[in-house]
């Protein structure tokens, strides 16, 4: 796993469609109706180059795309397939919605002594992701992942959600959420990600970078907004 794949397919062209995730390369489609979408399910199954994580989710009204679950496990391969994919989309009339576009995962933190992936594997029913991680096998729910706290912290765990989405989402999710009560903890690495609080202290992060949005010490790709 490394950053190449990720960089080589945030740069490219023609990718309109396609959001760049915690989880990777990610479209939603919609749909007019359930038989639609199943329809386009069939015919985006039997584009070529899908891989064993490749997952599609179908609701009446939509149908999700992931071509891989981590961003950086993304292949330079994975650029050619999700153009095929846009090319079977258009084919059956149907246009991507990227502010629908997202990935909801957690984090679990604790003192690195403290750290316990395998339980959180168990009690889930997931499957291993990464040393630190795991991920629904069905596809349907949060992926997670394990966070060192720092040991001079006096907290001795903490859990807060991750939200990523479209980098042209970001600044209007941090909208809605501020006007919903929340507060900004952190933002030294907005445009990128912001972590945020509610009235009650519970933590969250809007996540942008995965797809290009700009942060301290990386510049974001050129081109405009719907390349990812």
């Amino acid at each position: 796993m490394s950053e190449q794949g990720w960089r080589e397919f945030v740069q490219a062209e023609d990718l309109h469609d396609w959001v760049v995730l915690h989880g990777g390369p990610t479209a939603v489609y919609r749909v007019p109706s359930l038989a639609s979408g199943a329809q386009l399910a069939e015919a985006i199954a039997g584009v070529p180059g899908l891989g064993p994580r490749t997952t599609i989710a179908l609701t009446a009204s939509a149908l999700t795309v992931r071509l891989t679950r981590a961003v950086f496990g993304i292949e330079p391969d994975h650029v050619e397939v999700a153009r095929a994919i846009s090319a079977v989309a258009r084919a059956h009339g149907v246009t991507a919605d990227r502010a629908a576009t997202q990935e909801v995962q957690f984090a679990v933190a604790a003192k690195p002594e403290s750290l316990d992936v395998e339980f959180w594997r168990a009690v889930l029913g997931y499957a291993p992701l990464a040393d630190d991680a795991g991920l629904d096998p069905l596809g349907h729910g949060s992926t997670f992942w394990a966070q060192e706290l720092d040991p001079e912290k006096p907290l001795r765990h903490a859990m807060h959600v991750d939200v990523s989405v479209a980098r042209e989402e970001g600044e209007r999710r941090l909208a809605a959420a501020l006007a919903a009560g929340g507060a900004i903890v952190e933002e030294t690495n907005a445009p990128g990600s912001w972590i945020l609080a509610d009235r009650a202290g519970n933590k969250v992060c809007i996540a942008a970078w995965p797809d290009g949005a700009e942060t301290p010490g990386w510049a974001a790709p050129e081109g405009d907004e719907g390349s990812g």
